[in-house]
């Protein structure tokens, strides 16, 4: 017996036993809730021992097309045939069509791909700051700088913790990477006061997702891109969670008319199969990397290549965002109603939204767990806060079917607060 046969879960044993597993082997970077998922098709997901879970949290946006979605396997078990990966040591067949459909799909003429949404925002940095040095002129590559927004996510390398408000993902990991600008979210006067003949870029997310689902004034957007086009900075936009669909439109920016300079893209943009990211814009700003300047063994692959490829092609047809438009509205109404029945405020757009709930009644979290012991999976994020952002699939009978949950667990919180937090 091999040490793979002692660790092995197979479908219908225990979830301890599952559990047990990952907590002896697997490094503690993440407080999972206690449901250990065997398969997935849909907007659902079924545990080792047959529980099936509506699941309202899709990977964080990675599984917007939802689990196992025909078209996306389809291609990607016709890839798996042919050739998976060659790296970019030299050109492969899906590779050029894949940059192709997608900075069509952005308006922009160029593409970086990458693997990891993480990987998107570093390599936005690096391309930005080389477009400060190349483009723009900053003479002083060390007092380059680019700003950002406070309460901002955009992953956990030690360059984007280093501009982080996060003390978890902080703490112990110093020394910091410098030049950054932290200004608050929403407010383009502070913006404004932020930019010096030394800022490359400002770096924001649309909708601020970690944070909350937090949505800034309606003029913010529009006035961030006028200040970036009036000061010579680029507008990076990571639409890493808010883009391809999430939100009811292709991009996030897109509620407000605006086009960045740059669009970092992940998640969903992998189907939910593959890790597959991207940098995307105009030739006078991916024209300043080099031949050795960046790369990716992984980047740009074929199997990845082949499978966002068909995802490019599946946001065309306009489906996935005017359906996500649609059941947003339904979400929204839903979850509206429970403002003052144990929650506080609702917030986001299309099928993201961001949940506060009464803190009195319990923590995020064991809400959550509540939740799950009803088959809905959510996830608590800043406390008090829920975020529902189903797969895009899903129906408006299990978004009234999962808010039901919601509201019983509320009911039963409000009637018995202690219980709820324990």
């Amino acid at each position: 017996m091999t040490i793979l046969d002692t660790v092995m879960t197979e479908p219908g044993e225990s979830t301890s036993a599952a559990i047990a597993v990952d907590e002896r082997y697997a490094a503690h970077n993440y407080s999972p809730l206690p449901v250990v998922a065997a398969s997935a098709e849909g907007a659902w997901i079924t545990d080792v021992e047959g529980r099936r879970y509506l699941d309202c949290l899709a990977a964080y946006s990675a599984v917007n097309f939802g689990h196992r979605n025909p078209e996306v396997v389809a291609t990607a078990h016709a890839q798996l045939d042919t050739v998976t990966l060659v790296s970019r040591a030299f050109h492969s067949d899906r590779l050029g069509p894949f940059c192709a459909a997608l900075a069509t799909l952005c308006g922009k003429d160029m593409v970086l791909p990458m693997n990891s949404g993480a990987e998107a925002v570093e390599s936005g940095i690096k391309v930005a700051r080389k477009w400060g040095t190349d483009v723009k002129g900053v003479k002083d590559t060390n007092s380059s700088n680019i700003i950002v927004a406070h309460n901002n996510f955009h992953g956990r390398t030690t360059t984007i913790i280093s501009f982080s408000d996060d003390e978890t993902a902080r703490r112990g990991f110093g020394p910091y990477t410098p030049g950054f600008r932290a200004v608050p979210f929403g407010d383009a006067d502070a913006l404004a006061a932020a930019i010096d003949e030394n800022t490359v870029a400002v770096l924001l997310e649309p909708i601020q997702g970690e944070a909350g689902i937090i949505v800034p004034p309606s003029d913010y957007l529009p006035r961030v891109r006028a200040l970036c086009t009036d000061r010579d900075v680029l507008m990076i936009a990571d639409e890493i969670q808010a883009g391809l669909a999430r939100t009811g439109r292709t991009f996030a920016c897109d509620h407000w008319g605006v086009v960045p300079d740059v669009y970092l893209l992940g998640k969903a943009l992998g189907g939910g199969v593959v890790p597959l990211s991207a940098v995307v814009a105009n030739r006078d700003v991916l024209g300043v990397l080099h031949p050795g300047e960046h790369g990716s063994t992984f980047g740009g692959n074929p199997l990845a290549a082949a499978i966002g490829t068909t995802v490019v092609a599946m946001l065309e047809r306009g489906e996935y965002q005017s359906r996500s438009a649609e059941l947003g509205r339904r979400l929204h109404a839903r979850l509206g109603d429970l403002v003052g029945r144990g929650v506080l405020a609702v917030r986001g757009m299309g099928l993201w939204a961001g949940v506060d709930v009464d803190p009195r009644i319990g923590t995020g979290k064991s809400v959550s767990l509540r939740l799950a012991a009803r088959g809905v999976l959510v996830k608590d994020t800043h406390g008090s806060t829920l975020r529902f952002a189903p797969p895009i699939v899903i129906t408006a009978d299990e978004i009234d079917w999962a808010v039901d949950q919601f509201a019983a667990v509320l009911a039963e919180a409000l009637a018995s607060p202690t219980a709820a937090t324990a």
